[in-house]
């Protein structure tokens, strides 16, 4: 099995912001200690009745919520509940301290039950957070290579079931290291995040995508005959070539693809598959790019 990629620069940060937050929600049961033994106020992010939302976790978890649910919807509701219990039983522990009684034993036991809770669903997102990153592509959101066997082999066995055709497409942007050279790298980058929106918005939702390395993407593309692949891979072209790249300061940038395509047998295994696909696309670079070339 290959090694687990490298984490990307953004992926990194994220996670250490992820563990800051966390601590940071740590240190202020120091304040709690504080306050139980000098009776002194642990601060409003502690009292106020919306205190989940106003410590730093909270308001750190709170503009990282898209980001959560689009990885696990039900782990982010389950965290905003004990995270919630937390602060609301901890608030009326310290606020019976302050006023000389002593706290309930039963707020308590539910303080030190959700706090348990919260600590083992952040450690369950986190990795689910790590497991996501390694699958997919920080700079275009695809799905890097990770898991694209079984996609083609369930892809595979679906047009053997529905007497389908499959392909694989293997998309090159045309001379992408003079967009770097010239335009500068984060150009680069924009160029790359613009060709994958377009793609994915111009390919049918259920043919998979992904980012295959640098300036390829390769594409399992499903379809009923020789026909409606080549004017696929047409359109394709032709949309790219028509959907200039908005530049910073400058003038939009012209885009072109070349597509190499091959028709994949019923038995065939996908690196037979891609090596046809990519032959097929060195032809086309041949032939002066901005084209589509279907393998023999």
């Amino acid at each position: 099995m290959d090694n687990m990629p490298d984490l990307s620069p953004e992926t990194d940060s994220f996670i250490a912001e992820f563990d800051a937050a966390i601590e940071a929600h740590m240190d202020w049961s120091r304040r709690i200690l504080r306050c139980a033994v000098l009776h002194s106020s642990p601060g409003e992010d502690v009292l106020a009745p919306m205190a989940h939302t106003l410590c730093r976790f909270g308001r750190w978890f709170h503009l990282n919520r898209a980001h959560f649910e689009a990885i696990d919807v039900d782990s982010v509701q389950h965290i905003d509940a004990v995270h919630k219990a937390m602060h609301d039983t901890i608030r009326a522990i310290c606020a019976d301290v302050m006023t000389g009684r002593p706290g309930q034993s039963a707020d308590l036991e539910v303080f030190e039950r959700s706090q348990s809770e919260l600590l083992t669903q952040l450690a369950r997102l986190k990795t689910l957070t790590l497991s996501n990153a390694v699958r997919h592509d920080p700079l275009t959101g695809l799905p890097l290579r990770y898991g694209i066997e079984s996609d083609f082999s369930l892809c595979q066995k679906d047009a053997r079931r529905n007497r389908t055709l499959l392909y694989v497409a293997m998309i090159d942007v045309d001379h992408f290291k003079l967009i770097n050279d010239n335009h500068g790298h984060p150009e680069g980058d924009m160029v790359l995040r613009h060709l994958a929106g377009t793609l994915k918005k111009s390919l049918r939702g259920n043919d998979p995508l992904y980012r295959f390395g640098g300036e390829e993407f390769l594409w399992l593309m499903r379809c009923q005959s020789a026909e409606e692949a080549e004017q696929s891979a047409r359109r394709i072209v032709a949309t790219i070539s028509s959907t200039p790249v908005p530049i910073t300061n400058n003038e939009p940038l012209a885009l072109t693809v070349t597509l190499g395509l091959a028709l994949v047998g019923e038995q065939e295994d996908i690196a037979s598959a891609i090596k046809r696909a990519d032959m097929a696309l060195y032809e086309g670079k041949k032939a002066g790019r901005n084209r589509y070339v279907i393998a023999d």
